[in-house]
């Protein structure tokens, strides 16, 4: 009598420790969720928009993970330092500033939401009432910046560098920075580089610096000459 309750006991505890893997292997498959070749969905839709919009990718926005697709992902990927698979999973849509609650923590979006605020306060205090794309281009010169061995390597070491920027010198920085530009300098974060690359920008009709006149031009922007 013993020995069969002894048995039972161990036959429900071994159902229960089966039980408990198998809800842990499908909340780790949620969490992981990413999407890859073939998959479809609004997810796919906002992959392709941005890595469209950037200068990824060059096929239709249709939701479909094709080899167009995957071919845009693992050139984003190899652009910003990250495991090129072709596989949109939670660090590429990190990149590409597309979030959801399972692959998000606090933190990093605390992070991500104040660089994104300081440089729509520098992009405001630029270029407001420039073309939306010469905003972007603006935020891409800090990131480019960032990105540089001759310049900080932080978003603020940059902006607040000194003499780097007019409107840190004259105090508009700490203007409140409107819709267009949070929305560019989010652009400009995740990798949009309408400036082809510079690190200077200026306007010819006020600029007085002769040595600004001599940097190779990348492209002009509205009132913004933008060079290397």
């Amino acid at each position: 009598m013993f020995k069969n309750k002894k048995n039972i006991l161990i036959v429900i505890t071994f159902f229960f420790l089966i039980m408990i893997i198998g809800f842990i292997f499908l909340k780790n498959n949620s969490v992981e969720a990413l999407s890859k070749y073939g998959s479809r969905g609004s997810e796919v839709t906002q992959i392709q928009t941005k890595l469209k919009r950037w200068g990824y990718y060059t096929g239709s926005i249709d939701g479909i993970y094709g080899t167009k697709t995957v071919n845009a992902v693992k050139y984003f990927q190899r652009k910003n330092g990250l495991t090129v698979d072709g596989i949109a999973g939670p660090a590429t849509l990190k990149a590409m500033g597309i979030y959801s609650s399972s692959s998000s923590s606090s933190s990093s979006g605390a992070t991500n939401s104040s660089n994104v605020n300081l440089l729509a306060r520098l992009i405001y205090g630029e270029s407001r009432g420039e073309p939306y794309t010469g905003q972007v281009a603006v935020g891409a010169v800090v990131m480019n910046r960032v990105k540089s061995s001759s310049f900080p390597n932080s978003i603020s070491g940059v902006i607040y560098q000194s003499g780097a920027f007019d409107a840190v010198s004259d105090g508009q920085i700490n203007l409140t920075p409107d819709t267009n530009a949070k929305k560019a300098a989010q652009d400009a974060i995740n990798g949009w580089d309408p400036s082809y690359g510079a690190i200077y920008y200026f306007n010819p009709a006020t600029a007085t610096n002769k040595w600004i006149w001599s940097r190779p031009m990348t492209i002009t922007i509205g009132k913004h000459r933008f060079c290397k």
